[in-house]
């Protein structure tokens, strides 16, 4: 039978939950920061160099998240159906949309939302403005005129897809995970502890999140509804990193921080520990430094950049973490979708710029 808790049980494993969620969030920021895992930076280390090392270190990231989000539900720590991504339900057109907004803008901004938190841990200035903007941009697609126009349009379309066994979801991972390190590791760089380690944390941490909010953060029946519950999420489901949606609601609770209703919650204590991380990492470095626009053409790009993976990184339910680590550790096929589209947009934005240059 559950195990009934009272208020002051739940308020301290919600702190429990926070309070690993920094520490963890924190690892991520300062072994992203230490290695410059970036996405938009494997893809535009493709386009313009033919170098696929940073594309690799993704690669072996997702590996090792794919393995322990399966793990852990061979091994019934959690329940992958209760993960956020996971739903029979498969709204294609807004993951694929969503995915190719997040993908061009993250290309005009100088980054996605992860890397938007490293630059500004290192003193980026430019990246604080695009964490403002976006913020905003994605509050609007959660709650305001832009989700009316999501809701209405993208989000019609979607279709069933099949659910997978706990058993068939092991052999799938073990699978993907297997055919992901050969690729990557078949790179000399990659057999450098330099490049291997920061992957293996990286992708360790969205293990370990999904642990601490699928198993530390779950309560069976929560004394004020009497329902299950997974402590200090927005959506009320298992959560992992993300960064585009917590950076919104961060925000929110920063300008409404009186409002007791609201309140903090993992994925809005990620975004600061990442922050953190990654400004120790700078201090320790030495690579910490102001920067700011070069030009009006810079502010232009980086505002319509912010605006794009705000609305985008809502509509398509997460960013290159959030759906590109987080999502595709579950095999969600939404997650696919969405990834599919990020990394198009990002390569469709790079030939543009290259375009650009080309007729100047």
């Amino acid at each position: 039978m559950p195990v009934t808790l009272d208020a002051s049980t739940i308020a301290v494993l919600t702190q429990q939950v926070l309070g690993a969620t920094l520490v963890l969030s924190a690892l991520f920021g300062f072994a992203a920061q230490r290695s410059h895992f970036c996405t938009m930076g494997a893809v535009s280390d493709i386009v313009n160099m033919q170098d696929w090392t940073r594309m690799h270190m993704w690669a072996v990231a997702i590996a090792i998240a794919v393995l322990g989000f399966s793990g852990m539900s061979y091994l019934g720590v959690i329940a992958p159906e209760k993960a956020l991504y996971v739903s029979p339900k498969v709204l294609w057109l807004s993951t694929l949309v969503g995915g190719l907004m997040f993908g061009f803008g993250m290309v005009l901004a100088s980054g996605c939302g992860n890397k938007t938190l490293l630059r500004i841990s290192a003193g980026n200035l430019k990246s604080l403005v695009v964490f403002m903007v976006m913020g905003i941009a994605a509050f609007a697609t959660l709650k305001g005129i832009t989700a009316v126009v999501r809701v209405n349009t993208v989000d019609l379309f979607s279709f069933t897809a099949p659910t997978l066994s706990i058993p068939m979801r092991l052999i799938v991972s073990s699978l993907l995970a297997f055919v992901l390190l050969i690729w990557a590791l078949r790179n000399p760089h990659m057999r450098s502890l330099s490049a291997l380690l920061p992957s293996l944390v990286i992708g360790g941490v969205i293990v370990g999140v999904w642990y601490v909010s699928g198993r530390l953060g779950y309560v069976q029946e929560h004394p004020d509804t009497l329902q299950e519950a997974f402590l200090a999420t927005n959506s009320g489901r298992m959560e992992s990193l993300s960064f585009v949606a917590p950076i919104a609601y961060l925000l929110d609770w920063l300008m409404m921080f009186s409002d007791k209703s609201k309140v903090l919650t993992l994925g809005m204590v990620s975004v600061v520990g990442v922050m953190l991380g990654g400004f120790l990492e700078a201090q320790i470095s030495k690579t910490f430094r102001w920067e700011g626009f070069a030009s009006t053409e810079d502010v232009t790009n980086h505002l319509v950049g912010a605006v794009l993976m705000g609305i985008g990184g809502v509509t398509a339910m997460g960013c290159t973490i959030g759906q590109g680590l987080s999502g595709i550790s579950t095999l969600a096929l939404g997650s696919f979708i969405a990834l599919a589209g990020i990394l198009l947009g990002a390569v469709s934005a790079f030939k543009y710029q290259i375009w650009r240059l080309d007729r100047m």
